[in-house]
């Protein structure tokens, strides 16, 4: 691509899934839509471009893989554990606040963690200490915080190190 084409269309992809979103959304292919579409596509690309996004690359592709299926896992098994908690009568969960000491440091695994923390039922990620490289959870059923710890760090920070740095 040309100096003057990357400038204009920085994310040729992003521009052209925009535009292609825009027609199916409006169900037209009229040429009004088209124009319409195309300059929210360029302008999305070009905004896009402005946030600096910094540079990522898995370095192990068959580990991410692997740790997709271990967090799908994961979230099966934790929302069977919640919906026990939920439904059984009596039930009280001793639920609470864990800060774990994360060794990793690239943006993209942390957002990956971040989204997985969340996402499993029963946890969520609270906040992130960058400085400390401490993050605060919060745990529906907190029996065992070490289990907690291992669980974070054993099972996702060391596959995430792994594929990202």
């Amino acid at each position: 691509m040309s100096a003057i084409t990357r400038r204009v269309l920085p994310y040729p992809l992003l521009s052209v899934f925009l535009l292609i979103m825009w027609l199916l959304l409006n169900q037209s292919l009229s040429p009004g839509h088209l124009i319409l579409g195309s300059i929210i596509g360029v302008a999305g690309g070009l905004a896009t471009s402005s946030l600096q996004i910094p540079s990522g690359r898995v370095r192990n592709l068959h580990l991410l893989v692997q740790f997709a299926f271990i967090v799908l896992y994961d979230i099966i098994r934790s929302n069977i554990a919640v919906s026990r908690i939920v439904l059984t009568p009596g039930r009280v969960a001793k639920s609470g606040f864990l800060t774990v000491k994360l060794n990793i440091r690239n943006e993209y695994a942390l957002a990956i963690l971040a989204c997985v923390v969340t996402s499993t039922p029963g946890t969520v990620w609270v906040n992130f200490d960058s400085a400390k490289g401490e993050l605060l959870l919060h745990v529906l059923d907190l029996v065992d915080e070490d289990e907690w710890t291992d669980l974070i760090k054993n099972r996702y920070e060391r596959l995430l190190k792994e594929i990202f740095e």
